[in-house]
Order: C-alpha cells, then sequence, then structure tokens
C-alpha cells in the first residue's frame, strides 16, 4: 500500500505535497480529502506521541471528543448562526440537526457543564487529538489547506484570569518545544481571535512563501503580528482621503440584516476588513431592522475630516515599509503557515452555555476557559515543505516513519535478513526493502522516501567490509564493519 510514483499527479502545487504523493505517503480521496498510507500513518504517529508527551507533561488528560456535535450545543453558543457554510450540516434520520466538528469548544464546554461543580475540581486540563471538518471553499496545497484534517486540541479550565494566564504561557512554551522537536522552526505573531472569540490570541507561524498569511516583523524591536490585527505609526498628517463601501451582515436572532458601512482612510492605505469587522462588532450586534442605519467608519489617520463619522478607530491595513507603532523602524512583511494557534476564550462559551463553578463564598462563577491547537496534518505537510532536496524527502529522526531504510541487493540477501532482525531486536525501526527489483529503483526509492539513515547490503560492499551506511542529509557514506553496525546505528541516532 506504499507505491511510490515516478511524477506528481497534475494539479499539485507545492513540493512538499508532490514528494507525499510520489513517496507513498498520502492519496487524496476527493478535493481537501485525504487517505493516509502506511508511511504517512507512521509518520503522523510520530507526530502525534511528541504532543501527547508535552500534554501530559502540563498536567493533560487525554480524552476524545465526538466528531458529530447535536447543532443544540451551537446554537447555545451562537456560532451556527455566525459561522457560514464552512460548518458541516446535516440531518439524522429522525430529523434532528447535527454538525460535523470545525471545533470542539462548545462540546468541551458541555462536559465541563455535567462534570465541574465546584472551585476546589479546578484548575484542569483536558486535550484530545482529533479529525476536524470545515467544508473550505478553495482547498489548496495538498494536507496544508484541506476540508478533513487532524488537529490536537487542549482546553484549560480555571476559576479566574490569574489561571488562564499561567495555562496559557504554559502552552505557548510547550508549543515551542514541540515544534523544535518536529525539526520545524516557528514563529508566535499576535493574531485575530477570529470566530473562536475571546480576549487574546496567538498564532505559531511556519515561514514560508506558500503560505497564505502575511505577518508583519519589526526588526528593531521584535515586533510580530498578522496583517489581520497588525498596527503601525500612521504619519501625522494624511494627503486626501478615499472611501469604500462594504454591506455589513448584522445577525438579530436567526435573521440576516444588511447594513451599508462607508469607510474613509487616507489615500494609498488599504482597509483591513479585520479590523472592521471588530470594530463594528458584527458578530455579536443583535440589532433590529430600525437600528441598521448606514455607519460611517473613519480611519483614525486621516487628517481634516469634515464630513459624517459615526466612529474614529483603526481601521487601515499595515504594509510593507509602514512605520513600527513601538519603536518606528519600518515594517517587512513574510508569508507564513499557521500551524498552531492559543486562545483566551474566557468565559465566551461557559456563560452561554452554563457551565459555572461554585466558589469559596458558595457563588456560582463560569468556568474561565481557554484553547489551544495544533494542526497535526498541517504539520506533517510544513516538516514535508521544510526537509526535502531535489532527490526527496528528508525526515528529521523525531518524526520519520522508520529510522533506518535497509536495502539488500545482489549477493547482500542473507546477510541483509540477519541484520534486519538484529536491528529490530535492538529497537531500531527499520524498513527493509527485499524486492526484486534494479538497484537503482531502491536508491531512488530511497532517496524519495527520505529515512535519516540508509543501510545497503551488497556483495560489494560485503568485499569492501562490511555494510554501506549513508546519511540522507548531507550524503556521507561510509562501509561500516558488520560487528561494528549496530553500536555504530545506535551512537548514529541517540546523538541526532
Amino acid at each position: 500500500m506504499n507505491e511510490t510514483l515516478r511524477e506528481a499527479p497534475a494539479a499539485t502545487e507545492v513540493a512538499g505535497h508532490q514528494l507525499l504523493l510520489r513517496a507513498g505517503f498520502v492519496r487524496q480521496m476527493a478535493a481537501g480529502v485525504f487517505s493516509y498510507l502506511h508511511l504517512g500513518q507512521r509518520a503522523l504517529q510520530k507526530l502525534e506521541a511528541i504532543m501527547r508527551q508535552e500534554m501530559n507533561a502540563l498536567g493533560g488528560q487525554e480524552i476524545k471528543m465526538p466528531v458529530v456535535h447535536p447543532a443544540a450545543l451551537w446554537q447555545a453558543s451562537r456560532r451556527w448562526y455566525e459561522i457560514d457554510a464552512e460548518l458541516g450540516r446535516l440531518v439524522d434520520r429522525n430529523g434532528r440537526s447535527l454538525t460535523l466538528a470545525l471545533s470542539h469548544e462548545e462540546t468541551l464546554a458541555e462536559l465541563a457543564r455535567q462534570e465541574i461543580h465546584s472551585y476546589r475540581q479546578l484548575p484542569q486540563l483536558a486535550y484530545h487529538i482529533q479529525i476536524k471538518w470545515r467544508d473550505d471553499p478553495r482547498p489548496r496545497a495538498g494536507l496544508i489547506r484541506s476540508r478533513e484534517f487532524t488537529m490536537l486540541d487542549s482546553y484549560s479550565l480555571d476559576v479566574d484570569e490569574a489561571g488562564l494566564e499561567a495555562q496559557y504561557q504554559a502552552h505557548y512554551e510547550a508549543y515551542f518545544r514541540i515544534f523544535a522537536r518536529c525539526g520545524l522552526p516557528v514563529l508566535a505573531v499576535e493574531a485575530d481571535v477570529g470566530m473562536m472569540g475571546g480576549t487574546q490570541a496567538h498564532e505559531f507561524m511556519y515561514l514560508t512563501p506558500i503560505g497564505e498569511d502575511t505577518l508583519l516583523l519589526c526588526d528593531g524591536c521584535g515586533y510580530r503580528a498578522n496583517r489581520q490585527v497588525a498596527t503601525f505609526r500612521k504619519p501625522e498628517k494624511s494627503d486626501g482621503t478615499e472611501t469604500m463601501q462594504f454591506v455589513a451582515e448584522l445577525v438579530a436572532g436567526e435573521e440576516t440584516i444588511e447594513q451599508v458601512v462607508t469607510a474613509v482612510l487616507p489615500k494609498h492605505v488599504q482597509i483591513n476588513e479585520t479590523k472592521l469587522v471588530h470594530l463594528l462588532d458584527v458578530q455579536r450586534v443583535r440589532p433590529t431592522a430600525e437600528q441598521a442605519t448606514d455607519l460611517w467608519v473613519v480611519d483614525d489617520g486621516v487628517g481634516d475630516w469634515s464630513g459624517q463619522a459615526d466612529r474614529v478607530a483603526d481601521i487601515a491595513a499595515a504594509q510593507e515599509g509602514d512605520a513600527c507603532a513601538n519603536c518606528g523602524q519600518p515594517l517587512r512583511t513574510v508569508r507564513a503557515v499557521e500551524v498552531a494557534n492559543i486562545f483566551k476564550l474566557g468565559t465566551r462559551y461557559s456563560r452561554t452555555m452554563g457551565a459555572t463553578f461554585v466558589d469559596e463564598q458558595d457563588e456560582a462563577q463560569p468556568i474561565v476557559m481557554g484553547s489551544y491547537g495544533i494542526g497535526v496534518t498541517r504539520l506533517l505537510a510544513c516538516v514535508a515543505e521544510h526537509h526535502h532536496d531535489e532527490n526527496g524527502l528528508a525526515w528529521p529522526v523525531a518524526v520519520a516513519p522508520y529510522q533506518v531504510h535497509l536495502l539488500a541487493l545482489r549477493g547482500g540477501m542473507e546477510t541483509a535478513v540477519t541484520l534486519y532482525q538484529n536491528l529490530q531486536q535492538a529497537g531500531i525501526e527499520v524498513l527493509f526493502d527485499d524486492r526484486d527489483v534494479r538497484p537503482g529503483v531502491k536508491f531512488n526509492d530511497a532517496d524519495l522516501i527520505g529515512l535519516p539513515l540508509r543501510l545497503t547490503v551488497s556483495q560489494r560492499s560485503l568485499v569492501a567490509g562490511g555494510v554501506e551506511v549513508q546519511v540522507r542529509t548531507g550524503g556521507e557514506t561510509a562501509v561500516v564493519p558488520l560487528a561494528d553496525l549496530l553500536n555504530h546505528v545506535t551512537t548514529w541516532l541517540a546523538e541526532q
């Protein structure tokens, strides 16, 4: 079930995805939907094992929440009405409305409502690794933007904001450890809370030209933010203005009311629609039709403005070269892929869903929540994107599906079988290529699959004194005597 391909299927966009397909890690079933073959599943298990170790070290309790949720949970949090077609909705045979898991905040809040009663039960930390569904209209780049995907979700439960802050910082640090162990460099940036809600969020970003997110970075003071929330120092005077109109959809129960919003900005400045949405509080306003009058919003960088101004605020998008709001140095833009995010949810879900605890004064208080997620399948794609060369993948030892690729060539099969058994008994993970194919096919497939260490046993290597050992990254090759091979491999792996 792991046939390699000489060429990537048509319409594959990025190198990492092409190599995962060619090396037999994944196969596409539909737009944004994939099967994970043996090598792909083993690599995912390695990533998940690292995550479990780090979550357990924080005191996390692993649970498993369902993929299918009653619509009533999402209606209680209001997200049933606030999220568009990306939320997968269905009806069961009895006419009950359900949704496929886009995230699990509602489900965790419901569990907390059932299980947490007293402040003595807090703080707590629960996590799971589960499948999600987002009906993305434009899946792209393979696993980087898919519709069905797997995520690590962690949820903290606390009595107050101080407890939330402690768990938030613990996750912030743990996530850097996870990505370091997986061999992926990331940056943490300030981010929009988006559909999750809450008071603060950070995203962990892998910098790559194929990313869809734009980050603003300051090399002077270290300021980092997603363009959705990035601020910048505006000139004291603006040279003219530009206006643009939007139709905002304000939610009133299950009814949507349209409102025309006119934005006024300095010339040559782009609108930041995320800032505008938050300014209008679009997702939380519940107006009547009579209240939905047209609005004029003026950016605070506009100079003299004598026209209508219902609200004045920062609604401008930061761009390359704008002055950093903190130190004044020019900002630079980079592209990135979001591989994780953390949110201070506060009481966003517990208040609406009745998840409370009784405090020391015997009064009911809403549980203070945090939400923390890593895209497991997206992480696999980013590691593949970061660790490859012109010949194929080049996995770090910690996440490689196997540690060693053993090749048996002519005259070396009997020795290779014995070596395979000895390596396995020593606890070393070995992929044994004993196929009856040309040596060139085996070498090409070994480079394509990209396991850290390649052992080649052939009549030629045995005559030369042992087994040919080649490191995938760097290409160092040596012939190691059979008597020394096990110690050589064990020592090399331990040093990585």
